[in-house]
């Protein structure tokens, strides 16, 4: 017999009541799936929630901003790709008793970390540069504790500090030229303009230590640093910090900015800059009233004039402020780090922001 003559199997266990039922619960089955779907997604998005990474922003340019000082995701993200083959020779800093008491096999692994994505600890280290909360407060964030938060903000402080530091951000005066505004026609031939600039910090318990830091212009004990912008807008000079009671003019000499000076090169400074001997060419400077009652009306007329275009420099050092870890004084405990810290939040300016002037933009 051949087998298209063969008739189909009858299931004789099938009624029309055993069909219905069948029918229910398969369709509860179904439902149940789905719900346990959904609160698969929900469990994901609670844990989402209560975790504090940069994964948890990425939908939100607003709060990418106010963490990490940059205008949102994608912006982060491209900075994030720049640096990210580096990460792999990264040096870690670690506890001297972890140091010694480590194999040589916990020693090759030192380098990777053991909790956070390096993503992450780098949204953990531009979270304390712009919110200038403590090291506690960031270990409850992060679920971490507070000595491997101190030690991932140290890590990668010097880290940058190595990396960005290796770029030369100093410009040459055919790219000065170049990108000059036409704000600075009178000035063509400013190569830099250079302003100082102060952190509160703890005051020490030692009075030399104290004389070395009080600044009279501050009130205050503080550290100082230099800083250098480009007519156009980019910073690209920035200073170690010093001790608040150094005179501009100490901290110009010191600050090694010279050596790169030429005499076709002129350097716009206020008046505190007493440097005339120090550049090897022009100095544009607000001239000083003479013995005379009144100012001439062309030293009138320059100071206006330099005093419109050095303003620039001073949002370019209110947007390196604008990090609340500079705003707030600064504890004796990251002294040793706070050099790097600052050079760090300095050069990432020119990573996070557009040019100072909106029309500098199309030009």
């Amino acid at each position: 017999m051949e087998l298209d003559t063969l008739a189909p199997d009858h299931d004789y266990c099938i009624t029309p009541t055993t069909a219905m039922v069948a029918d229910q619960l398969a369709e509860e089955n179904n439902t149940l799936r789905q719900k346990v779907k959904e609160l698969e997604l929900h469990i994901e998005a609670l844990q989402l929630r209560s975790c504090f990474g940069l994964k948890r922003f990425a939908g939100s340019d607003e709060d990418i901003q106010f963490y990490t000082r940059f205008h949102s995701y994608d912006h982060l993200m491209a900075f994030w790709r720049l640096i990210e083959p580096a990460t792999s020779r990264m040096i870690r800093v670690t506890s001297v008793a972890r140091e010694a008491s480590a194999s040589v096999a916990e020693k090759t692994t030192a380098n990777r970390s053991t909790k956070l994505l390096p993503i992450d600890e780098l949204f953990l280290f531009l979270n304390y540069l712009s919110t200038g909360c403590t090291q506690r407060e960031l270990g409850h964030r992060f679920n971490i504790h507070r000595t491997t938060a101190s030690r991932i903000i140290t890590t990668w402080a010097n880290f940058l500090y190595c990396v960005l530091g290796a770029i030369c951000i100093w410009m040459t005066p055919e790219a000065i030229t170049a990108n000059l505004p036409p704000e600075f026609k009178d000035y063509a031939d400013t190569q830099v303009i250079v302003d100082c600039t102060e952190l509160r910090c703890q005051t020490p318990s030692s009075l030399v230590l104290q004389s070395e830091v009080y600044s009279h212009y501050k009130s205050h004990c503080t550290f100082k640093a230099m800083i250098g912008m480009a007519p156009h807008g980019p910073l690209t000079f920035v200073s170690a910090l010093y001790g608040g009671s150094i005179s501009d003019r100490e901290l110009f000499k010191l600050s090694g900015i010279i050596p790169l000076l030429s005499p076709d090169m002129a350097v716009m400074v206020d008046k505190g800059f007493r440097v005339e001997n120090l550049v090897p060419g022009k100095l544009h400077r607000p001239a000083f009233r003479s013995n005379n009652n009144q100012m001439a009306a062309q030293d009138v007329l320059e100071t206006q004039s330099i005093a419109r275009l050095r303003v620039h420099v001073e949002r370019l050092i209110r947007r390196v402020k604008e990090n609340k870890l500079f705003d707030t004084v600064i504890p004796l405990s990251i002294s040793g780090s706070i050099n790097q810290l600052f050079t760090v939040a300095c050069i990432l300016s020119n990573y996070q922001n557009g040019p100072l002037v909106k029309d500098w933009r199309e030009h």
